[in-house]
Parts: structure tokens; C-alpha cells; sequence
């Protein structure tokens, strides 16, 4: 039997991305998701929130993944939408090299569906800070991407994420959707692992016609596309799925 193993680096308090992502794969024959924690607790912009994001961390984590010959070895989490994304850039070398696996992230993936759909104008909704929020804001503007509209929580306990409800969540997409600043948004991103968004994002999109873009999602959606997998029976997840 040949299978496709997939491992997801994962947040050490995150309580919502791998439920999420099994539920995704449970409809693929011979897909399996295997995770691998490191220690986050705080999404913040002081030293020890972003020291807690050093490559040495992850790198071990994603070693020990590699004991289970996972083809494909995946950062779940947004931390380069704040520290920048030449950050992901290079713990996806270091990952390949220093495990033999293929890599990707959540916010690699997000910005490779952004540029496929040719996006411009995004909105943004997240549980984060308004500072974290603002460096987000600031990377995708450097890139060339204007967040006409967002949503931020103001919560820095990586914990509370997972808390936030689905209503919450369709409150802050409907938010960004219907009160944009500088024209309405072409495509909505959820940005953050530890939120409920993916189950939502079907709805979401044909609410609003525009796609909606979790980041649960795009890095399940990669993994599989790296991993030579078909991403079309998961259509019932979004749209991403059907490119």
C-alpha cells in the first residue's frame, strides 16, 4: 500500500489546526497528517514572543518528524506574515536540507493562491493584537498586496484563539466584506492556525463570491500538491481546492 505522509510543524498550544486537518485529509484514501509540537504560547512583537519562532526550535521538531519519513514537512503557523516572509523562505531551505523532505507554509501557500488569482486587494481577519496586526498589514503592502479592510481581535494567549467562535469569524469576514476603506476586498484571508476558519470557508465563499483564503487550508492544500496528490476532492473546503 502506498501511502502519502504529511507532517504538520505545529504551535505547542495550538488546539484547533490538527483536528481541523484530519478532517480535511479523512477523505482521501492513504493520507495521513502527523504533527510535531514547539513551544508558542504568545503572538506578540516582544523578544521573547518572537524568539519562541527561532529556526532551531522548529528545525528540531521537523527532525524528529522525519523519523516517520513524512514526504512533506509543513509550518503550520503564521509568523512570517509579522517577522517577514523571507523568514518562511528560509526555514523551508533549511527544513529540505536538513531533512530530505519537501517544505511549505501556511503563509507561503497563502501568497502563492494570492498571486495565482492575481489579488491586489485583500481583507484581512485575524485574532491577533493591532500591532501584530499592522506588521501583517505592512509585509503584504511591501509585496505589492493592499489590505483594504481588516479585523483583529486584539488577543495575544495563542490559547485563546481556539475559543474564538464561528460566529465571531463570519462577524469579521462580513466586517471586511461590507466596510472596505479603498475599494471592496478580492479575496479574504483568515490568517491564523488556531482558529476554527477552514470549516467556514465554503459558506464564507458563496456568501460573498470572492475566495477566502485559511490558513489551515493553503498549507494542507501545498503539502498535497508537493506531495503529488489530487486536491480536487476537497473542493467542499473551498475553491483553492479546485486549482
Amino acid at each position: 500500500m502506498s501511502r502519502t505522509l504529511i507532517g504538520m510543524l505545529t504551535p505547542s498550544s495550538n488546539t484547533a489546526l490538527e483536528p481541523v486537518t484530519s478532517a480535511m485529509l479523512a477523505g482521501l484514501p492513504n493520507v495521513s497528517a502527523h504533527y510535531g509540537r514547539f513551544r508558542v504560547t504568545e503572538i506578540a512583537l516582544s523578544s521573547g514572543a518572537l524568539s519562541q519562532f527561532d529556526d532551531r526550535e522548529i528545525l528540531a521538531a521537523a527532525e524528529l518528524l522525519s523519523h516517520a519519513r513524512c514526504q512533506v514537512i509543513g509550518w503550520n503557523g503564521t509568523s512570517a506574515g509579522w517577522l517577514g516572509f523571507e523568514a518562511d523562505e528560509r526555514l523551508c531551505a533549511a527544513i529540505a536540507r536538513e531533512t530530505g523532505a519537501l517544505a511549505c507554509t501556511s503563509v507561503l501557500a497563502l501568497n502563492e493562491a494570492l498571486k495565482a488569482t492575481g489579488v491586489r486587494r485583500l481583507g484581512l481577519v485575524s485574532p491577533y493584537r493591532a500591532d501584530v496586526q499592522a506588521a501583517i498589514v505592512r509585509n503584504y503592502a511591501a509585496s505589492g498586496i493592499q489590505v483594504v479592510a481588516e479585523r483583529h481581535l486584539g488577543l495575544q494567549d495563542n490559547f485563546s484563539f481556539s475559543e474564538v467562535s464561528a460566529e465571531e469569524i463570519r462577524d469579521m469576514v462580513r466586517a471586511v466584506m461590507t466596510s472596505p476603506l479603498d475599494g471592496r476586498p478580492e479575496a479574504v484571508a483568515i490568517f491564523c492556525t488556531n482558529l476554527f476558519g477552514a470549516p467556514l470557508v465554503a459558506e464564507l465563499e458563496a456568501e460573498f463570491g470572492v475566495p477566502v483564503y485559511d490558513t489551515v487550508a493553503t498549507v494542507v492544500w501545498k503539502a498535497l500538491r508537493l506531495a503529488g496528490v489530487d486536491t480536487r476532492p476537497l473542493a467542499g473546503w473551498g475553491r483553492l481546492f479546485l486549482s
